[in-house]
């Protein structure tokens, strides 16, 4: 009973700091209809500035939470509704999270410039005091948290439902120009309710730092716990995200108390959030149909079936000319370019041409690369590994049906952490050393180039031949208009599980590739985290096109590249990454489309 005690105490604590987090994310969400993916990311970065002003700079830790919470997160809340949020308001679901990935990544790289890699303890509060209930002891820090979790709940919701400016905040969400009528100023509530989200996100960040230790990607993807809450709340009820908080806090608890300790159960301890963010989501119930009109976005230009054959000799000319004229490592990056470009156009289909935001895209490419492991390269076992990550990608899609947009976005997320934590970390996948050696189809880089080029080539001309062809058109029909296809006798959702299931056969074809070309694969290149700058860069350089997936691809391989050569840039390019993203939200025709729009003004 002592054990169960303390174990419960823990959890409460924990859960609590998770309610902190997840009452910012709702009150964003409900008074914006934003969801800010980068959430967890501004908590971290504001971890940080804590641990500057406090322990590094010597600061009263009274002094620095209230700087840091009081001060610069609102501020920087401020800073993000006025330049980024406050322009996605009424856009797609597709644009706000790519927009919220945007942050979340810039963040990454400014922590990384601002505080490089190494080991920061940062103080409880109240250190020195706590009480004894029976035989557990329970910490000042344990019970500020638990104080602040109950004084954020109920602060927000008298917030929301007691007072004048909570109930403008949510009238501007459902209609801004009528509630402007009697008064209120919708931008201003707007900034509030971001200065309030952001502070939250920084308590709640500083209270678990003691917890997790101060990480740039580990305390960022904890949100998922937070977003796991949010949703239990339905994004909407500040008593059930609550309530859901500290029921997830008592579970993680307790599995780590009364799970086995085996490699198998820590890896499973490890993907309990994201598995109960599956939990959550398919609980749900149904999401309907979105009706008010058609609400499409132009893209860029379908070529013709001769014209694909022409662009597509003339990219296989000049890959062979690079072939012949590039030493070895150079025709190597330039293959893994293509790969890179490979999966890129896995998105093309699935976001660019079906409207569907994928989180965990980068797992179907690490589904891929561990049956060619296994396997053995030769083309045969490249096919098979993607027909193993289309039936991945049908499970998938099949098992949210009910879901979509935000939804579907947070549970490819769910996805991609569970087959990372549970799959590809485990010795199922890469054995016990972690890795595999993969033999090459061909030796030379040269010949590794031409052959990545034709796969690109083929995998191009079958892109845009679906998107010519009758599946094309219904996917761009259902992204505009869904409940007008289901009107005119269309299956929404299955045509949503053909698109799932082509997008992860190339993505898987694409991780075959990978794999016989760097010749080793690890767990590591595919973990969570690389999903978010796959995204960002299909978004920066045109989702919509097969020259976009081609940019995407080179910019792809070149961040490691400079990141290398360039130690002091590694951050800053992240960053810029980030805000470069963030900027391209609105437009996913990207960088390639300046192009096509320059090409057509000559002509014209």
């Amino acid at each position: 009973m002592t054990a169960l005690l303390a174990y419960t105490i823990f959890g409460l604590v924990t859960g609590g700091a998770y309610a902190v987090v997840a009452g910012g994310l709702v009150l964003t969400y409900s008074t914006s209809k934003v969801f800010n993916v980068g959430h967890g990311a501004i908590g971290m970065v504001m971890a940080f500035l804590y641990w500057e002003l406090a322990e590094n700079r010597g600061l009263p830790q009274w002094l620095a939470l209230l700087l840091v919470v009081g001060v610069c997160a609102p501020l920087f809340g401020l800073v993000v509704e006025r330049f980024i949020m406050r322009r996605l308001v009424g856009a797609p679901v597709g644009i706000t999270l790519v927009a919220g990935v945007g942050v979340l990544v810039g963040l990454i790289g400014v922590a990384q410039v601002i505080w490089p890699p190494q080991a920061r303890p940062v103080r409880p509060f109240l250190d020195q005091l706590g009480v004894h209930i029976g035989q557990s002891f329970v910490s000042g820090h344990d019970l500020v948290t638990l104080v602040c979790a109950v004084l954020v709940a109920g602060g927000l919701y008298v917030l929301l439902n007691r007072t004048r400016t909570g109930l403008a905040m949510r009238a501007c969400v459902d209609a801004p120009e009528l509630a402007s009528l009697y008064g209120t100023r919708p931008h201003r509530l707007s900034a509030l309710s971001w200065a309030i989200g952001s502070a939250l996100a920084a308590l709640g960040g500083i209270l678990l730092t003691p917890v997790v230790q101060l990480d740039y990607v580990t305390m960022t993807l904890l949100v998922i716990t937070a977003y796991t809450a949010a949703l239990v709340g339905r994004l909407r009820s500040l008593p059930w995200t609550f309530a859901g908080a500290l029921g997830l806090g008592l579970v993680q608890s307790y599995a780590v108390a009364y799970l086995p300790s085996s490699p198998f159960w820590i890896s499973f301890r490890a993907a309990i959030p994201a598995l109960l963010l599956f939990v959550v989501l398919l609980a749900m119930p149904q999401s309907p149909l979105r009706i008010g009109g058609v609400r499409g976005q132009r893209g860029v230009a379908t070529p013709t079936a001769l014209t694909t054959g022409v662009a597509a000799g003339l990219f296989g000319a000049v890959v062979v000319v690079l072939a012949l004229l590039v030493d070895p490592v150079v025709a190597g990056q330039l293959a893994l370019a293509l790969v890179f470009g490979i999966v890129l156009l896995s998105m093309v289909l699935l976001t660019g041409y079906g409207g569907v935001v994928s989180l965990g895209q980068f797992t179907f490419v690490g589904v891929g690369a561990v049956t060619v492991a296994r396997l053995g390269g030769s083309p045969v076992t490249l096919l098979i590994g993607a027909v193993v990550s289309a039936a991945v990608g049908a499970l998938i899609a099949l098992t949210v049906l009910r879901v979509s947009g935000l939804y579907l976005a947070l549970a490819t997320l769910g996805f991609a952490q569970l087959m990372d934590k549970l799959v590809l970390q485990s010795p199922v996948a890469f054995g016990v050393r972690g890795s595999l050696q993969v033999p090459k189809l061909v030796d030379s880089g040269a010949a590794q180039l031409v052959l990545a080029a034709v796969v690109f080539a083929a995998v191009g001309i079958g892109v845009l031949a679906i998107r010519r062809g009758r599946l094309g058109r219904r996917m761009i029909a259902v992204k505009d208009s869904s409940a007008a296809c289901a009107t005119l006798g269309l299956n929404v959702r299955w045509i949503r599980v053909w698109v799932f299931s082509l997008s992860a056969a190339i993505a898987g074809l694409a991780g075959g590739m990978f794999a016989q070309l760097r010749e080793t694969v690890a767990a590591s290149d595919f973990q969570l985290f690389n999903n978010l700058p796959l995204l960002l860069f299909a978004v920066i350089a045109g989702v919509t096109s097969v020259s976009g997936a081609l940019l995407g691809g080179v910019l792809l391989m070149l961040l490691p590249v400079l990141q290398s050569g360039f130690p002091a840039f590694a951050g800053v390019a992240v960053v810029l990454l980030g805000v470069a993203a963030a900027g391209l939200a609105r437009d996913p025709n990207g960088l390639v489309s300046w192009g096509f729009r320059a090409w057509s003004w000559r002509r014209a």
